[in-house]
């Protein structure tokens, strides 16, 4: 059971324990943030965290061990989050993090050592092919969403393949937030009313900007229009994103966004609103979790970020294995290294990282 410290994980625990299941909780050390850096409710990898994961083990009378994956942490999330903002490109660490090691990489390793399955505290639901819960692993499994539509975490997930699932648990899935809640408060769990963690982990303060700016070299650059026209400069392009309006220091009246980020040229392109507007964009290496591509029946739904509003849209897969999505209305703000992620009703089919965005075509293509 991988135990955060946060009441979804411990609760998770306790409905395993209380199941019957032979549980032994992990916590991961992954973010090595300075405890003068840690701030209360946010991050998820501070002293406090690990305190009240081992706790939560020692109430439920199960076998705690925390194990140290620092390194993979560094190498595979934090060090590319301020690589792609150099490069242009817009990361969400969080989906990294699963892919690489909260979810994939310690289900590895628990499988390894010799445990059946992982268990974690993400809003997600199994079930199997015939639609019912899954409470024991081993057998297929489909990854649905949350019943608490403001906690649902398959966004994050989609990178999980057929036989990660059959290996997994979910537990908190069924549950809404405050029913959580309540379960802690009955299983004696002190992290009842912890407050949910928010902020990348290893930027727990909320600063981006800041944590980049210790990481990045200044470059100057233009900002310029659609046209070209060159409207002011910039002190790295790390400090912008796709869809971004606020902090562009223009000195005009119009409201104006971030377009492109083009690393190449080290220029920042803005313009009006209706210029963020695609209609069909690429996403590099899918990963699907039935196994397979969608189809066309049931209609698709894609989602562009973690709680973002499904937009209809078609997915077609290249004899390359890259994907192209096309919408059937525009989205906004769409950003290269974000995930887009399938959805057939409440089924997470999977998804990819997004790659290409050109406006122009995507617009002309639509008609």
């Amino acid at each position: 059971m991988a135990m955060s410290g946060g009441v979804d994980s411990a609760v998770a625990a306790a409905l395993l324990v209380e199941a019957g299941h032979d549980v032994t909780g992990v916590h991961l050390r992954l973010a090595d943030v300075p405890v003068e850096d840690q701030v209360v409710g946010h991050g998820c990898c501070s002293l406090d965290d690990a305190s009240d994961a081992r706790r939560a083990a020692q109430v439920l009378d199960v076998p705690f061990y925390v194990w140290d994956l620092g390194d993979v942490f560094r190498q595979e999330v934090q060090d590319p989050f301020a690589a792609d903002y150099a490069a242009g490109v817009t990361p969400n660490p969080c989906v990294t993090c699963n892919e690489k090691v909260k979810y994939a990489a310690l289900l590895a390793r628990a499988r390894a050592v010799g445990f059946d399955a992982l268990a974690t505290g993400h809003h997600v639901r199994l079930r199997t092919p015939d639609g019912d819960p899954i409470t024991t692993p081993g057998g297929p499994a489909h990854l649905h969403r949350a019943i608490d539509d403001r906690k649902d975490q398959s966004y994050v997930l989609w990178m999980a393949t057929p036989d990660q699932l059959a290996h997994s648990l979910f537990p908190v899935g069924e549950l809404t937030k405050d029913q959580v809640r309540e379960r802690a408060a009955r299983f004696g769990l002190r992290v009842a009313t912890k407050p949910d963690s928010h902020d990348i982990c290893f930027v727990p303060d909320g600063d981006t900007a800041g944590y980049l700016a210790r990481h990045l070299p200044v470059v100057h650059g233009d900002i310029v229009d659609t046209s070209g026209t060159v409207l002011g400069r910039h002190d790295g392009i790390w400090h912008y994103t796709v869809g971004q309006r606020r902090g562009l220091h223009l000195g005009h009246h119009e409201r104006r966004f971030v377009i492109d980020v083009d690393a190449a040229t080290n220029r920042v392109v803005v313009g009006p609103r209706e210029a963020l507007a695609t209609y069909a964009f690429g996403i590099d290496e899918p990963s699907w979790t039935a196994g397979i591509a969608p189809g066309s029946d049931p209609p698709l739904r894609l989602q562009l970020r973690a709680h973002g509003r499904p937009l209809a849209g078609r997915v077609t897969v290249g004899p390359d294995g890259t994907a192209r999505v096309d919408l059937d209305d525009p989205a906004h703000g769409v950003a290269v290294g974000q995930s887009a992620v399938a959805y057939a009703r409440d089924h997470c089919l999977g998804g990819g990282r997004i790659t290409v965005v050109d406006r122009a075509v995507a617009l002309a293509a639509s008609g």
